[in-house]
């Protein structure tokens, strides 16, 4: 099963390909992505790389965590799973912002 993980503290001018071929003399990689920023498109530094087995994800992380990349020392982790922010009570962003006090009439 593939696992995902978390990379972070890269280099700026480091691209998915150098990335990929970082990751892949540790196990197979099934994506790399690199996050980056939506009005600029520069990177914000850090990436998820999904791994295609939990055992080369173990070996990645102990392997590359710190792992001085063009000057820096990486982080490579467990990829947390993305929050929802629902609270259980649905979106509250399309309230308006008010809440639960209603629709406000002026």
């Amino acid at each position: 099963m593939a696992k995902n993980l978390f990379v972070g503290s890269l280099p700026f001018t480091i691209d998915e390909n150098a990335l990929n071929q970082l990751f892949t003399t540790i196990g197979q990689v099934q994506s790399v992505s690199i996050i980056k920023d939506k009005y600029t498109g520069s990177s914000r530094g850090f990436a998820f790389v999904e791994m295609a087995s939990e055992e080369d994800a173990k070996k990645a992380i102990e392997q590359l965590n710190g792992h001085l990349l063009e000057g820096r020392n990486i982080v490579v982790k467990e990829a947390l799973p993305k929050p929802t922010y629902t609270n259980g009570r649905g979106d509250e962003r399309r309230r308006g912002g008010f809440g639960n006090r209603g629709s406000r009439r002026y």
